[in-house]
C-alpha cells in the first residue's frame, strides 16, 4: 500500500501508546513469541524474510535487549518456539519450522536462553501459544508459569504481530477474564518489539494460493485488534526510575 493510504488508515484506526516503565514494583514476565530463525533470519526457510527487513530486525534487537535486562534482573522469561512435526501440516501455511531443524531454533542472539535459569522455553505446534501450552494431561505450561512466578503483568513481543502474537494475546486476555491466570492483571504489547511479514499485493497476484499482506498495515491492524481486546500497547520500554529518563 502507498504510505498515504496507510497514514489515512492509522488516523481512522488510532492506537494510543505510552512508554512503559518497569521498576520491579509490579511482577512482570517477558513473553517472547516465535523469535526463531524460521521467521526472522534471512533465507532460513519458507516463511523467513527473503531479504533484510527493517521491521523484523528492530523486533529482534529489542527482544534481545529486553531478554538481557530481564535475565540480569532475574525476572521470569517465557519463550515460545514454533516447532512442527514433518507429517502434520499447518494450513494455510507452507512447511516451516520443522522439529530438529535450524528453523525451529531461537535466533542466534537468543540461543543463550536455552541455559538461562529464569527462562521457560515452550515448543508449540500451532499458531496460538496459549493452546500450544496445553499438555496431554490437560495442564497448561503457560498458566503454570504465571501462577508459579506470581506474575501480575506480561510484556509480549515477537512475530507475527497480527498472527501468533495476536492469537496468544487474545487467548491470554480471555483466560485472564475467566480467572484461569490469577494473579495476572495486565497484558502489555510492545509495538517496537513486534513485527510481521511483507507480501505486497503485486506479488500475491502472481500466486493463486497467496493472500496479500502489506507489512506496515497488518502490523498496525494486529496492534489495533490487540488493543481492542483489552491489551495495553506501549511505544517503548524503560527500566529504573522515571526521573532518570525524563529530566
Amino acid at each position: 500500500m502507498v504510505p498515504q493510504a496507510i497514514d489515512l488508515l492509522k488516523e481512522e484506526l488510532p492506537i494510543e501508546q505510552q512508554p512503559l516503565l518497569l521498576s520491579g514494583d509490579i511482577k512482570t514476565g517477558l513473553v517472547l513469541v516465535d523469535v526463531v530463525n524460521g521467521f526472522c533470519t534471512v533465507g532460513a526457510g519458507n516463511l523467513a524474510p527473503p531479504q533484510p527487513d527493517e521491521q523484523i530486525s528492530r523486533m529482534v534487537d529489542e527482544s534481545v535487549r529486553l531478554a538481557r535486562v530481564f535475565s540480569e534482573k532475574k525476572w521470569p522469561i517465557f519463550a515460545f518456539i514454533d516447532c512442527h512435526h514433518p507429517d502434520i501440516p499447518e494450513p494455510p501455511y507452507p512447511t516451516h519450522c520443522i522439529s530438529g531443524t535450524d528453523e525451529a531454533k531461537l535466533v542466534p542472539d537468543l540461543v543463550w536462553l536455552e541455559n538461562e535459569p529464569n527462562a521457560t522455553l515452550r515448543c508449540k505446534d500451532c499458531i496460538d501459544g496459549f493452546l500450544g501450552s496445553i499438555e496431554k494431561d490437560g495442564s497448561n505450561v503457560f498458566i503454570d508459569w504465571v501462577k508459579n512466578n506470581q506474575i501480575k503483568q506480561i510484556l509480549v513481543v515477537g512475530i507475527c504481530t497480527d498472527i501468533c502474537v495476536l492469537d496468544f494475546v487474545c487467548s491470554a486476555l480471555s483466560a485472564r477474564n475467566r480467572g484461569f491466570l490469577s494473579p495476572l492483571e495486565n497484558v502489555v504489547v510492545y509495538s517496537q518489539a513486534c513485527a510481521t511479514f511483507d507480501l505486497p499485493v503485486h506479488v500475491a497476484r502472481s500466486n493463486k494460493d497467496a493472500v496479500a499482506h502489506p507489512q506496515e498495515l497488518m502490523h498496525h491492524i494486529g496492534l489495533y485488534m490487540a488493543r481492542g481486546r483489552g491489551a495495553k500497547i506501549v511505544s517503548e520500554v524503560l527500566f529504573g526510575e522515571l526521573e532518570e529518563h525524563y529530566v
